[in-house]
């Protein structure tokens, strides 16, 4: 379904379906300064179009992002890809089109495919499905000035990797220190030096791992720099009338109270 990586049905991909054994996962998830984290931050354009890239030549061989519309990838505060280039991203993967009862080219209007593989998850909310590092499902103070976590684990679970293998009930387990149980189903699916970034960007383990969790992170959340605008917006607001209200509180119990002290 999706030509340009019929080829090369890397046995690879991103998050977490897997195995659970006995055990707790032993790794710790650290905190990253991502570009969208805290009250006034936003994606980085570049790391969106670098992990877009990551998902697309790695990822996408098992894995989908079928609630997220292809044409979003144009979208400001996004990848914002040019709408030619969107048009022409579109074109290497076939939907099922219901109407023709058969696959055709997709456009820009529809949706990323779904997943390849009955047990490879849906990318799509992966970011929000693992929040909560920073404290419980995304609340506290933490997740304001921190974010909620989820793509610090999915980073730390593309590292989390050991080399040991085992095999269980005739599949082969991968050791990684942060999935829970402590194996995982899915192979390492990033080794650093994956991808060549056209910007000549870093391509390191770690870097890579960061770049696609970004990515992550706006498929879950694309909308998250219009939210904290609004936030901020409405906090203004609210400050600005609660001290009109206080001051009109002020001015129109004045005569009342210079009464009460002239008795």
């Amino acid at each position: 379904m999706f030509k340009k990586l019929a080829a090369s049905a890397v046995a690879a991909v991103m998050l977490t379906t897997g195995a659970f054994a006995a055990g707790e996962a032993t790794g710790h998830v650290e905190n990253i300064d991502f570009s969208f984290d805290g009250p006034f931050g936003s994606y980085d354009q570049n790391q969106l179009q670098r992990g877009l890239q990551v998902y697309t030549e790695i990822c996408a061989a098992c894995h989908g992002l079928q609630y997220v519309p292809i044409r979003t990838l144009g979208d400001e505060g996004g990848p914002d890809l040019p709408e030619d280039q969107v048009r022409a991203y579109a074109e290497f993967y076939e939907v099922f089109d219901p109407e023709l009862d058969d696959f055709r080219t997709a456009t820009e209007n529809d949706h990323f495919p779904g997943s390849n593989l009955e047990n490879a998850p849906d990318l799509t909310m992966m970011a929000k499905a693992r929040a909560g590092f920073h404290g419980p499902y995304g609340l506290g103070i933490n997740q304001l000035m921190k974010g909620m976590g989820g793509p610090e684990y999915i980073t730390a679970l593309l590292l989390g990797y050991t080399g040991e293998e085992k095999e269980e009930a005739g599949a082969v387990l991968y050791e990684n220190t942060i999935f829970p149980g402590g194996w995982i189903a899915m192979a390492p699916p990033l080794y650093g030096e994956d991808v060549e970034y056209a910007d000549g960007h870093a391509n390191d383990l770690h870097h890579i791992a960061e770049d696609v969790s970004a990515f992550l992170m706006w498929t879950a959340e694309p909308k998250l720099v219009a939210r904290k605008q609004a936030g901020f917006v409405g906090v203004v607001f609210l400050t600005i009338l609660s001290v009109l209200l206080y001051l009109t509180n002020k001015r129109l119990w004045a005569p009342v109270k210079a009464r009460y002290k002239k008795k």
